[in-house]
């Protein structure tokens, strides 16, 4: 889409760019949402994928992903990544409503700033218990919890002229064992709920990050695993606002769904469920794909 209010787009920007923010600026990396919509308000782009910031780095503490990665980039490292989590990035670039064309523009940064619901590298970032660091206008920077960022349906807790910098995923993360349920309406559409359940090597915890069909991502932390009655009732704890209401799903439906998932994750990764086969639910196709790792991570 044209965006015809724009006068101005700054291909070289400043290392730090955010000092020069001003009143209709956007920043740009992929792009595949900012030209797919009228944007009015814009009147300059300044271009983020000028400043050249690495894609993904592996170190001992874990993987840092560049804001201007794109899930094509995270997709092709995923089963190179000696870690349980592999498979879980596959699944997360996989759950992209969107073409390969698309996937070789958006970037996980831009997924994540966005903060759709349905924001599939928001479920990857907040079940590995990510952190995001963002730098701020003034030149300084914070480190925010990516539980934290997503405030809302299209909310964040960016400030004018803030940019997201990186993604840092630690290494205790990488090698939790974990297993995931994503529903959808049609097989290739977009996810009316998507959860994964984590857990750590040689204890029985378990974290649940409910996404897709909530406003912000939930998550539910036990430091033993929970009996069925304990977990649903901590789902139906939660606020009755928070279940997202769009034509992929009503709030009583996701509700359910989230009930009825949690309880076979929980089941799977305490050893008393049958091991993952499923990686979609769809009405659509009514099929049932098996996982990459075949289920939980060991």
């Amino acid at each position: 889409m044209d965006l015809n209010t724009v006068t101005e787009v700054v291909r070289r920007p400043y290392d730090r760019p955010g000092a020069h923010w001003r009143d209709g600026d956007a920043w740009l990396a992929g792009g595949t949402w900012l030209f797919s919509v009228p944007q009015p308000d814009l009147r300059r782009l300044v271009d983020l994928t000028a400043l050249g910031w690495d894609a993904l780095t592996v170190t001992d503490a874990g993987l840092e992903i560049g804001a201007t990665c794109t899930i094509a980039e995270l997709y092709a490292f995923a089963p190179h990544c000696d870690s349980n989590a592999a498979s879980l990035i596959t699944t997360s670039c996989e759950a992209f409503l969107s073409s390969f064309k698309v996937w070789h523009s958006a970037t996980v940064g831009g997924n994540i700033c966005l903060s759709l619901p349905a924001g599939p590298m928001i479920t990857l970032a907040v079940a590995l218990d990510a952190t995001y660091t963002l730098w701020a206008a003034d030149g300084s920077h914070r480190t925010v919890a990516a539980a934290d960022f997503v405030t809302g349906d299209h909310r964040n807790v960016l400030g004018p002229g803030e940019i997201l910098r990186s993604v840092d995923v630690p290494a205790a993360a990488l090698r939790r064992r974990h297993t995931h349920r994503r529903f959808t309406l049609t097989r290739l559409g977009r996810s009316t709920l998507f959860t994964v359940g984590t857990q750590t090597p040689g204890t029985d915890d378990l974290t649940l990050t409910v996404t897709a069909g909530t406003t912000r991502p939930i998550r539910l932390m036990f430091d033993s695993m929970p009996d069925a009655t304990t977990l649903r009732r901590s789902l139906d704890a939660l606020p009755d606002d928070v279940w997202f209401d769009d034509p992929n799903g009503a709030p009583d439906h996701r509700r359910h769904l989230a009930r009825h998932f949690a309880e076979e994750i929980r089941a799977e990764l305490a050893g008393t469920g049958p091991p993952s086969e499923r990686h979609v639910h769809s009405i659509g196709s009514n099929e049932r794909f098996r996982s990459f790792d075949g289920g939980a991570g060991s």
